[in-house]
């Protein structure tokens, strides 16, 4: 996993392939908590959804064991939900969406409010869109599977953040810290 860019301004991560961007998708989800809206960001074929399959099976499922299922796009769908915890998961593809208020039909509000939301195009919810999120741009690189990341976080996204800038720790000395 790439190591975030530490100037000022976003946090940004470079993703040298697709283990490294589920490895930032993981350690998101780590820091995930009801009522968060993710906001992905970036052009077609990015990796926004191949980002929100690994957020989602990083998190445990209803009984609290690792739990991998199919994360199909929700491309023509719009909305898939997932059990998980610490949250449901409403997986939102609003590249289709025309106008905002047809958000109210897959029932965004009731998601809002307790669930965690990860949204690809959230730019097609306009003023809908909670001001209390995180914003996570993906952009291509000239290395073909390469992408970077960059996030900034409102609410108490800024301060969960902070957790993004320290190295990451192999699972097994996760498991043996105090």
């Amino acid at each position: 996993m790439a190591e975030p860019d530490s100037r000022s301004g976003p946090l940004r991560f470079d993703l040298p392939g697709p283990a490294a961007t589920a490895g930032l998708a993981r350690r998101l989800a780590a820091l995930a908590r009801g009522g968060d809206v993710i906001a992905l960001r970036g052009d077609l074929g990015v990796g926004k959804t191949s980002f929100a399959r690994a957020f989602i099976n990083a998190l445990p499922g209803p009984d609290g064991a690792p739990m991998a299922e199919e994360v199909p796009s929700p491309t023509f769908t719009l909305v898939q939900s997932y059990r998980r915890l610490p949250a449901d998961v409403w997986h939102l593809d609003l590249y289709r969406l025309e106008r905002p208020e047809e958000a109210y039909e897959l029932g965004i509000e009731e998601a809002f409010g307790s669930a965690i939301v990860v949204i690809e195009w959230p730019e097609r919810l306009g003023n809908l869109l909670p001001p209390q999120r995180l914003d996570l741009t993906f952009s291509f690189t000239s290395v073909e599977e390469a992408r970077c990341a960059a996030m900034t976080g409102s609410g108490d996204w800024t301060s969960r953040l902070e957790r993004l800038k320290e190295p990451e720790r192999p699972a097994a000395l996760e498991r043996n810290r105090g």
